[in-house]
C-alpha cells in the first residue's frame, strides 16, 4: 500500500497538489497521500535557587508524517519522532491508526492515538501558546497522552456536541514522583500493563472551537468540556513487585489502579485566549504501604490545576501567561507554576518563535525547591 500511495503521488503531483494545513496533499479522486512535519528547535536553561544553572540545545520535537488513502471512507496515518533519540532508542511511533469515516458524523479508529482526556493534551504541541505544557496536559501527571485501542468519536450535524470514548492497552512507566503514561507502540520491559478505558463529552454554545490555542479567527467560541477514565493493572508486568512487596525501596513503585477526571473549558474571542482546567487523578500503588514521591500508603490525589491566557496583535505576534498548581498526598507543599512569555508568528502557526519563562515553587511538593526556566523555542511546520 505505501508503495502504491507514493507511486500516485509521484503520477498525479503534477495535475493535481494542494497545500493544507499540517502538510501537502496529493490528491486523484478519493485517493491521497498527505505528507508533512514537524520541526521544533528548543533551548532549555533550568536555574533552580541555590544551585548551578544548566542549559541545552536540542530538537524537542522532529517527527514526519504519512498519510493517505485508496479507498473512501478510509484512511491511514503514521507518524515518528526522532528528536528524543537516544542509545538505541532511534525513533518513537506517536500517531500510527487507521480510521474509517463512512458513518455520518462519526469516525472509528483503530490504532495509536491521543486518548480522549485533558483538553491541553489533546492539543498539539504544534497549536500551544506556551513551549512546554502545564501540569494538566502533561503525561508524566495522570494525562494517557497516545495509547494503543480502538476509539469511537462523533458530533452532531451542528457541531453543538461532540464526544469520544476508548478503550485500549496502556501502559504506565512506575516512578514515585510522577503518574508517567506510556504506550504500547513504544513498550519498555519495566513498564505497568493494564486496561484503560473512559470517554469525554464537549458542549460549544457559540459554535465549533478547534483544539488550539490563539484566536486568528477573532470569532467568539467557548467550549466546556468533562471527561473521565479508569485503568486497572492486569499484573502481566509487575517487576517491582514480590509477594505483595515493592522492591523499588519506595522509588519506583507498581501502579494498581489509576483513574482520571476532568473538567475544563475555553475561549476565543477578539484576540483573546483563554484555557482553564483541572484534573483529579487517584492512583493506588500494588504494595499498599508505598509512602514516597506523591504517594502516603500507597494512594494518591493528584489535583492539577491550571488557567492560561494570550492576547494576540495582529496576528504577528501574542503575550502569554498562565498559573497552575499540583497537590498531592505525598506533597507537604503545593507545586505551583507561574508562566509568561512571547510568540511571534511568520505563517501563524506554521513558522513561529516562542519564549517562555516558568517559575517553579516547591517542585516536587518539597518547601522551598524552587527552580525558574527559560523555554525558546523555533517551530516550522510542513
Amino acid at each position: 500500500m505505501f508503495r502504491e500511495l507514493l507511486t500516485a503521488a509521484v503520477i498525479i503531483s503534477v495535475a493535481s497538489t494542494s497545500a493544507l494545513a499540517g502538510g501537502v496533499t496529493y490528491k486523484d479522486g478519493d485517493k491521497y497521500v498527505k505528507l508533512g512535519g514537524r520541526i521544533q528547535l528548543q533551548y532549555h536553561q533550568v536555574d533552580p535557587d541555590g544551585g548551578e544553572s544548566t542549559d541545552d540545545v536540542f530538537f524537542r520535537r522532529l517527527r514526519p508524517f504519512i498519510e493517505g488513502s485508496l479507498h473512501k471512507d478510509w484512511k491511514g496515518k503514521f507518524q515518528w519522532d526522532m528528536g528524543k533519540s537516544r542509545d538505541d532508542n532511534e525513533i518513537a511511533v506517536k500517531d500510527a491508526y487507521m480510521q474509517y469515516t463512512g458513518v455520518e458524523n462519526m469516525k472509528i479508529t483503530v490504532g495509536n492515538i491521543f486518548y480522549p482526556f485533558s483538553r491541553e493534551g489533546l492539543t498539539s504541541s504544534k497549536y500551544q501558546q506556551l513551549v512546554e505544557r502545564t501540569f494538566v496536559g502533561d503525561h508524566n501527571y495522570g494525562t494517557p497522552d497516545r495509547q494503543m485501542g480502538i476509539y469511537v468519536n462523533g458530533h452532531t450535524g451542528d457541531k453543538t456536541l461532540d464526544w469520544a470514548a476508548g478503550l485500549a492497552d496502556a501502559r504506565i512507566d512506575p516512578d514515585a514522583k510522577k503518574i508517567d503514561f506510556g504506550s504500547a507502540a513504544n513498550d519498555q520491559t519495566d513498564w505497568n500493563e493494564g486496561v484503560l478505558i473512559g470517554a469525554r463529552v464537549s458542549w460549544h454554545p457559540l459554535g465549533y472551537l478547534k483544539m488550539k490555542q490563539g484566536d486568528f479567527s477573532k470569532k467568539t467560541r467557548a467550549t466546556l468540556s468533562v471527561a473521565a477514565f479508569s485503568w486497572d493493572n492486569d499484573n502481566d508486568n509487575n517487576t517491582r513487585t514480590a509477594l505483595g512487596v515493592d522492591t523499588s525501596e519506595g522509588k519506583k513503585p507498581d501502579v494498581d489502579k489509576v483513574t482520571g477526571l476532568e473538567v475544563s473549558g475555553a475561549f476565543r474571542g477578539a484576540g483573546l485566549s483563554i484555557d482553564a482546567q483541572w484534573n483529579r487523578i487517584n492512583a493506588e500503588t500494588v504494595d499498599g504501604s508505598v509512602t514516597h514521591g506523591i504517594y502516603e500508603n500507597g494512594e494518591t490525589e493528584l489535583n492539577n490545576y491550571a488557567v492560561e491566557g494570550g492576547y494576540m496583535f495582529g496576528n504577528i505576534s501574542e503575550l502569554v501567561a498562565a498559573y497552575s498548581s499540583q497537590k498531592a498526598d505525598g506533597y507537604s507543599h503545593d507545586w505551583n507554576r507561574t508562566s509568561f512569555g512571547a510568540n511571534l508568528f511568520a505563517h501563524k502557526h506554521d513558522v513561529k518563535l516562542q519564549f517562555t519563562y516558568r517559575i517553579n515553587e516547591n517542585k516536587d511538593g518539597k518547601n522551598g525547591n524552587d527552580v525558574d526556566e527559560a523555554f525558546v523555542q523555533a517551530q516550522y511546520l510542513f
